[in-house]
């Protein structure tokens, strides 16, 4: 058993990522000053979109993309239950309706299939997750979106740095969120962003994250002098601070590294259990190439004495801090209130029951990735029907 206990996620912070703070530290702004523009250039021009809003966190973010596209009470959205509760809590900020639509066994991603069944009068917008950091099948989900008139929100927490046939996501989509917590591939302590090619969407996004508020002589409805400013529409105060862009603009720096070291673990983690019977390895399409914020591997619990709950408490008892991604949204209680049902989304509930995520961070060492095939591999064979 190890000695030390080894989380799923943990960021990786250097002596750049220290001195970039403590000169925003020592500086004149500590928030609503340049290293927030500076920030939200750089992961532009790093997945290649025209615009990018930095926002307070991932959930803000997503909150203020439903607010660009429009969505409104009534508006139907359709997401995944497969994902973190933020990715339909969004919806309902605005006010909207969620609609869950299952998901592909084999990739464990939103089916483009279940989608169209689910798309009525009411439908405004898809909330497509790329789970894992594996891209979404966005060829049809847009294709989906264009007949219908549908804007699309990526919901890529998982995914910087992940293509789609060639393209980086965050290009692609209408509007596209990435996370920067702790256990993403870089942290700005908290954060996230909005990607998007349209002005019009980015324009909303700026004003909604600071209470609605605008300077812009061209959009005021009077103008006073140059201290005056109109709040034109309910915002929130959800902006970053100088102090997190400048730690996520250091961290952008390293993040093929990051994505590098992610892999190659990966690698390694499939070469170990791709044999054995008892275990469903990531299924990987060729279409897109995974970021790999979490690998999940899948109990063929037909082959086991005991459920999920019995290996994963072997497993952290020996220091392996596996984790579940995720309790389905639509199996919370808030949503069972709601009127969600179990048995809804049949796939997503039996994946649910199978799925543990092991540790994969780039401050893992050798040693940390080889204890955690052991122990997966001993703790299996040792409950084998």
């Amino acid at each position: 058993m190890r000695d030390t206990y080894l989380p799923y996620g943990r960021q990786w912070i250097d002596e750049d990522d220290i001195q970039a703070v403590v000169d925003v530290l020592k500086g004149a702004f500590l928030t609503t000053g340049p290293y927030i523009s500076q920030f939200e250039q750089a992961v532009a021009d790093y997945v290649g979109a025209k615009y990018a809003v930095a926002f307070s966190n991932g959930t803000a973010a997503l909150h203020g993309a439903c607010f660009a596209a429009g969505i409104r009470e009534g508006d139907e959205v359709i997401t995944t239950p497969m994902t973190f509760a933020a990715s339909a809590n969004c919806v309902l900020y605005q006010n909207g309706k969620v609609v869950f639509a299952d998901i592909d066994s084999k990739t464990y991603n939103i089916d483009p299939n279940e989608i169209e069944k689910k798309i009525t009068g009411k439908t405004k917008a898809i909330i497509p997750v790329d789970f894992t950091g594996q891209p979404v099948e966005l060829e049809k989900i847009l294709e989906i979106a264009k007949r219908h008139n549908l804007v699309v929100i990526e919901d890529a927490a998982h995914a910087l740095g992940a293509t789609y046939k060639g393209k980086r996501v965050g290009s692609i989509s209408d509007l596209t969120m990435f996370s920067f917590h702790p256990v993403k591939h870089i942290t700005s302590g908290e954060g996230g962003m909005i990607t998007t090619n349209n002005k019009e969407y980015y324009e909303k996004l700026l004003q909604f994250r600071s209470h609605g508020i605008t300077r812009d002589a061209d959009k005021l409805k009077e103008d006073y002098g140059p201290w005056y400013y109109e709040m034109q529409f309910l915002g929130y105060n959800y902006r970053m601070t100088d102090i997190q862009a400048a730690l996520g603009n250091s961290q952008l720096k390293k993040i093929d590294y990051f994505i590098e070291l992610r892999k190659k673990y990966v690698d390694k983690y499939n070469r170990a259990f791709q044999d054995m019977p008892e275990i469903t390895i990531p299924f990987q399409p060729e279409d897109g190439e995974s970021s790999w914020h979490l690998y999940i591997i899948q109990l063929n619990l037909e082959k086991l004495m005991v459920g999920r709950k019995e290996i994963f408490e072997a497993l952290q008892k020996q220091n392996i801090g596996v984790n579940v991604h995720y309790i389905p949204v639509h199996l919370h209680p808030y949503y069972q209130e709601l009127g969600y049902k179990i048995g809804s989304l049949p796939n997503a509930e039996k994946l649910y029951e199978r799925i543990i995520s092991l540790p994969l961070f780039p401050a893992m060492t050798e040693q940390d990735v080889e204890d955690v095939i052991i122990t997966v591999q001993q703790t299996v064979k040792t409950h084998l029907n």
